[in-house]
C-alpha cells in the first residue's frame, strides 16, 4: 500500500531539501565531496538530499508499509539510507523555507528507511534554472543499514 504524504513545489535553496524529526532540528552537516556526489545526507533524525537546480522543483514523499522494490529503469539516480523519526511527525523542507509554514508529515514513529528518486536530471536549461526534474521520496518502518546505499549513480560529464 502507498499514501501519498506530500505532492507538491519546494525552494531547493542551496540545491537542498530536507526531511527531519519534527522533536530534532539538527541536520546533517558533512558536506565532502563523496556525500554530494550520493546527493544524500544522513543524520540520526533527519536527511538533506541535493537537488539538479536551485529553483523550486516537484517533490512526492510516499509512505509505504514495507521497504518497495526500487525501480531503477525510471529514475536517473537512486538512493536510500535510514534515520530515526521517534516523535512520528516529520518536517519537509527547502533550506531557507519559513520552518513554521513547513509542511509536516506523520509516519510511524521509529526507526524508518528512506529512498530518493531523482528523474529528469539531463533536462536542464543551460542556465540551470528550467528543466523537468522531479524528486520522489519513498519512505517505510524499519531499521536500515548504515551509511548511505547508491543503488543507481547519475554522474555528470
Amino acid at each position: 500500500m502507498v499514501q501519498v504524504l506530500h505532492k507538491g513545489d519546494l525552494f531547493a535553496d542551496y540545491f537542498q531539501i530536507y526531511l527531519r524529526d519534527e522533536a530534532d532540528p539538527d541536520l546533517p552537516d558533512d558536506y565532502a565531496d563523496d556525500l554530494l556526489e550520493r546527493r544524500l545526507m544522513v543524520g540520526p533524525h533527519a536527511i538533506i538530499f541535493h537537488t539538479a537546480r536551485n529553483m523550486t522543483v516537484p517533490v512526492r514523499v510516499e509512505w509505504h508499509d514495507r521497504r518497495p522494490d526500487p525501480d531503477l529503469d525510471a529514475y536517473q539516480h537512486v538512493v536510500e539510507a535510514g534515520f530515526d523519526c521517534p516523535s512520528g511527525k516529520l518536517v519537509l523542507a527547502g533550506m531557507t523555507d519559513y520552518e513554521p509554514d513547513a509542511a509536516r508529515l506523520a509516519v510511524k514513529a521509529g526507526p524508518l528507511g528512506v529512498r530518493v528518486n531523482f528523474a529528469g536530471l539531463d533536462t536542464l536549461s543551460e542556465d540551470e534554472l528550467d528543466g523537468d526534474d522531479r524528486y520522489v521520496v519513498q519512505l517505510w518502518p524499519g531499521a536500515q543499514p548504515e551509511g548511505v546505499q547508491v543503488l543507481k549513480a547519475w554522474l555528470v560529464d
